[in-house]
């Protein structure tokens, strides 16, 4: 949460992490090309994020801030990623064989993000409803891809798009719920309790 009279970091984080994820997935159902992907991931999902993470960390939030840095971090090095993966197919390219990335080397990367986001899932259950299902949506999504990338699973690809859409509009659910909260003054989007209940 953010100290009184600061604003709460977190509704740019969400929103940032809600964006992108969500034009990935049309990407990845057809819907839409790999560049706006691309900006978007450098720009909303990375920049934007990191500066939320980094905002959480002035605010005492470890969740927020690790949630919102590494997530940040993931977007950026994920457009890093596919422009690598472009230009080692372009002729006289400057890309050498130690910087060459395979689709299996993309499943290595989404598998270290899938035991991050296990770690957070868990620590959501002391938060609320909304964010326990938003991770527990984002953990299914990783384990979708990382089958698809690692196993060869493709035919998973669109249900776990279909997955992370989800998840990108309940990061976009908890973001209103902050934004309508303040505005409002009460709780028009309510996020429910924790499953976990912490010491008194």
């Amino acid at each position: 949460m953010a100290g009184q009279g600061t604003a709460n970091p977190a509704v740019v984080g969400l929103a940032g992490f809600g964006m992108t994820t969500l034009l990935l997935q049309f990407h990845n159902l057809g819907w839409c090309g790999s560049g706006i992907v691309f900006c978007t991931a450098l720009a909303f999902g990375g920049a934007a994020q990191l500066i939320a993470g980094f905002q959480e960390f002035k605010a005492g939030n470890n969740f927020g801030y690790s949630a919102f840095t590494a997530y940040g971090a993931f977007w950026i090095a994920l457009a890093l990623i596919f422009l690598i993966m472009d230009l080692q197919h372009a002729p006289n390219t400057f890309i050498g064989d130690h910087l060459k990335i395979t689709g299996f080397d993309v499943g290595m990367f989404l598998l270290g993000f899938t035991l991050y986001t296990a770690i957070l899932w868990i620590g959501s259950f002391a938060i609320h409803m909304a964010m326990f299902f938003t991770f527990l949506t984002l953990l299914l999504g990783f384990i979708g891809l990382d089958l698809v990338f690692l196993a060869g699973m493709k035919n998973l690809m669109t249900i776990t798009a279909w997955d992370l859409v989800l998840c990108a509009f309940l990061a976009w659910y908890m973001m209103a719920h902050a934004i309508f909260l303040q505005v409002f003054g009460r709780n028009v989007l309510p996020v429910g309790g924790p499953l976990v209940s912490k010491p008194a």
